[in-house]
C-alpha cells in the first residue's frame, strides 16, 4: 500500500535517514519506535507529502485515501465541533457545504444550478453512501467525552486538550486506507485511550503510529519499525515482543564480537611471533589473510540511552504523612469537586486518576499550596518534605541561564558538582548543560525538571503527568524510580505501564467530584471497578 525508496533526510552535515526502504502492507499496524531526536516525526511527515525529503521517493498506491492525525489545534476556530471532524473527509465536507448553500441561496430555475445540486448529490453519495455521515460524527464526539449539547458550539471553546480530541475524530471518520498517527493519545485519560486502542485495532488498512504509551502499542500494533543508525528495522510483534528481540539480537551480536576479538588477538599474536620464523613464514602469511578477512566491526547495539533516575530522601518518612479533609473547588461557580477526604500512610504510592477536566491537577495544586480550596483542609507531617512535578513544566522551565544555573537558583547550596550529576542522569553531556533553559525542547525540560527534583531530596513526590514529553526508555526509568524510592508517592498518570511499575494505592476522581479510594494496584482496580 505503501513504500519508501532510498529516503535520504539531511540537515545541513547532519544526516537524519540515510537510504530507507520499507514497504507497509494492508492489515499491519506498526509501531515507528526511536530516541527523542531520531526523527519519527519528520519520517511521518515524510510519509504523508507534508515535508519533501532530500533524496527518494514515497509511493503510495494509486486511488488509496491518506488520512495524516492533525497538529494544529487552533486550525478550526471558527468551525462547530460537528463541522470540524466532517472536514477529516474535505471532498465530502465540500460538497455538504455548497450544497447547503445553493439550497438556501441559488436559483432553481437556473439549469446550471440544478446541474450542480445533481453532481453535488453524487459526491455526497459517493462518500457517504448510507447517508450517515452525521451519526458517526455524533457517535465519535460522544465517545470522546463531548455530550450531544455541544455538538453545535465553536472549536474556539474548547480547551487546547479538548480540541485535539476534535482533530483525532476528524482523522478516523474518514476511515482512511493509510492511517499516520503521532501521538494519538496526548490529551487523552485512561478510559478515552482504551476507547481508541479498540477503535485502532478495527482499522482495515495500513496504520503507522508513533507513541510513548507502551501499553497502548502492545495492545494495538502487530509490527514495530525501529528507527536507529539513521535506518528503520521491522520487527514482527508489538512492542515488548520487540524489546526481546533487539536485546536478544543485540546479545547475539555481541558474542560474535567478542568471539571475532578472540580469534584476533590469537592471530596477531600467532603472526607477531613466527612471521620472523622463515619455518614458519608460509604459515603466518596465511594467518594474516584471515586477519584481513575478519569482521570485527564494533557492535552497534542501539543509540538510545537510558536515563538513570534515582530519587533519595535525605530523611526517612514519619508515620503522620497528608491527612485530606473536606476538600471543594469550583470555578466561576462550577463545582470541580467537592468534599474530598483521604489519608496518606507510611508505604502509600498513588496513582490519581480520572477523566480530564475532574481535577486532578487542581487537587495537586492545592494540596502544593499553589491554589486555596473554597473548603475543608489539608496537613502534612512535620517529617514531610515534598518536591513537585507540576503539569506546566514547559512553561516553568525557562530562562537564559544554563540547566545547572537553572537549578541551582532553586537552592544556591547546592554543589554544581551534584547538579551536574544529576543532569548527566537525565543524559544531558557537559556540552549540553551549557546551553540555554530556553532553547530546549519539551522532553529537555521535563528531564531537566526531573534532576531538579532528584537534587531537592524530598521524602515524597508529587508529580502530574510526568511522563508527557518522555521517550519509552526515560518513562521505563521513571516507573522504576518511583518503584524504588523509599518516600511517598502522588503521580497524576495516564500512562497504564507507568502506573503499573510504582502504585499500590488508586484515587480515581469521578465525574460527579467524588472518589473511588482502593487499595491495590491497577490491574486489581480494572478488575473490580471498570
Amino acid at each position: 500500500m505503501l513504500s519508501t525508496v532510498n529516503i535520504v533526510q539531511r540537515y545541513g552535515k547532519r544526516v537524519l535517514f540515510d537510504k530507507i526502504n520499507i514497504t507497509l502492507d494492508a492489515g499491519k499496524r506498526y509501531g515507528l519506535i526511536g530516541a527523542n531526536g531520531a526523527g519519527k516525526s519528520t519520517f511521518l511527515k515524510i510519509l504523508s507529502g507534508e515535508i519533501e525529503p532530500t533524496d527518494g521517493e514515497v509511493h503510495i498506491q494509486p486511488g488509496l485515501k491518506l488520512g495524516v492525525l492533525g497538529q494544529n489545534q487552533y486550525a478550526f476556530e471558527d468551525f462547530t465541533l460537528k463541522d470540524a471532524v466532517l472536514y477529516g473527509n474535505k471532498k465530502l465536507f465540500d460538497a455538504q457545504k455548497e450544497k447547503e448553500k445553493l439550497y438556501m441561496e441559488g436559483d432553481f430555475e437556473d439549469d446550471a444550478v440544478n446541474a450542480r445540486l445533481g453532481e453535488l448529490e453524487m459526491i455526497c453519495a459517493d462518500e457517504d453512501p448510507t447517508y450517515e455521515s452525521e451519526v458517526k460524527i455524533e457517535k465519535l464526539l460522544e465517545a470522546l467525552g463531548f455530550p450531544s449539547s455541544q455538538h453545535n458550539d465553536l472549536m474556539s471553546s474548547l480547551t487546547g486538550g479538548d480540541k485535539f480530541k476534535i482533530l483525532l475524530a476528524q482523522v478516523l471518520f474518514l476511515k482512511p486506507d493509510i492511517l499516520l498517527l503521532d501521538e494519538p493519545t496526548n490529551n487523552l485519560d485512561i478510559e478515552t485511550i482504551a476507547w481508541l486502542e479498540h477503535e485502532l485495532k478495527r482499522h482495515e488498512g495500513t496504520m503507522v503510529v508513533i507513541s510513548h504509551d507502551r501499553h497502548f502499542l502492545n495492545n494495538v500494533v502487530t509490527h514495530i519499525l525501529d528507527l536507529d543508525f539513521q535506518n528503520i528495522r521491522e520487527f514482527t510483534g508489538n512492542y515488548d515482543d520487540w524489546y526481546i528481540a533487539a536485546n536478544l539480537l543485540a546479545k547475539q551480536a555481541q558474542t560474535s564480537h567478542e568471539k571475532a576479538m578472540r580469534e584476533k588477538e590469537e592471530l596477531e599474536k600467532f603472526i607477531a611471533r613466527f612471521s620472523a620464523n622463515a619455518s614458519k613464514a608460509k604459515q603466518a602469511t596465511s594467518r594474516q589473510k584471515q586477519l584481513e578477512k575478519l569482521n570485527v566491526e564494533e557492535v552497534k547495539l542501539s543509540s538510545r540511552r537510558d536515563p538513570s533516575i534515582m530519587f533519595k530522601p535525605h530523611r526517612d518518612i514519619g508515620n503522620e504523612i497528608l491527612e485530606v479533609s473536606n476538600l471543594a473547588k469550583s470555578y466561576d461557580n462550577e463545582k470541580v469537586f467537592e468534599d474530598i477526604s483521604f489519608k496518606v500512610e507510611k508505604g502509600d504510592k498513588i496513582a490519581l486518576i480520572g477523566g480530564n477536566g475532574v481535577g486532578k491537577s487542581t487537587l495537586l495544586n492545592i494540596l502544593m499550596g499553589q491554589l486555596k480550596a473554597d473548603s475543608g483542609k489539608y496537613n502534612w507531617g512535620q517529617t514531610i518534605t515534598t518536591t513537585y512535578f507540576p503539569q506546566n513544566t514547559t512553561d516553568i522551565v525557562t530562562g537564559s541561564e544554563t540547566l545547572y544555573e537553572w537549578i541551582q537558583g532553586h537552592d544556591p547550596k547546592w554543589h554544581i558538582d551534584e547538579i551536574r550529576k544529576c543532569l548527566g542522569r537525565m543524559l544531558f553531556s557537559g556540552e549540553e548543560q551549557s546551553k540555554a533553559v530556553d532553547s530546549c525542547s519539551g522532553g529537555e525540560k521535563h528531564r531537566i525538571m526531573l534532576s531538579k527534583m532528584m537534587m531537592d531530596s524530598a521524602n515524597f513526590l508529587v508529580l502530574d503527568e510526568p511522563n508527557n514529553h518522555l521517550d519509552l526508555e526515560a518513562i521505563v526509568s521513571l516507573g522504576e524510580a518511583l518503584h524504588n524510592y523509599k518516600g511517598g508517592v502522588i503521580c497524576v498518570s495516564h500512562d497504564r505501564e507507568l502506573i503499573d511499575a510504582f502504585a499500590n494505592r488508586i484515587i480515581k476522581i469521578n465525574d460527579d467530584g467524588t472518589i473511588i479510594d482502593f487499595e491495590g494496584n491497577y490491574e486489581e482496580f480494572v478488575a473490580e471497578h471498570e
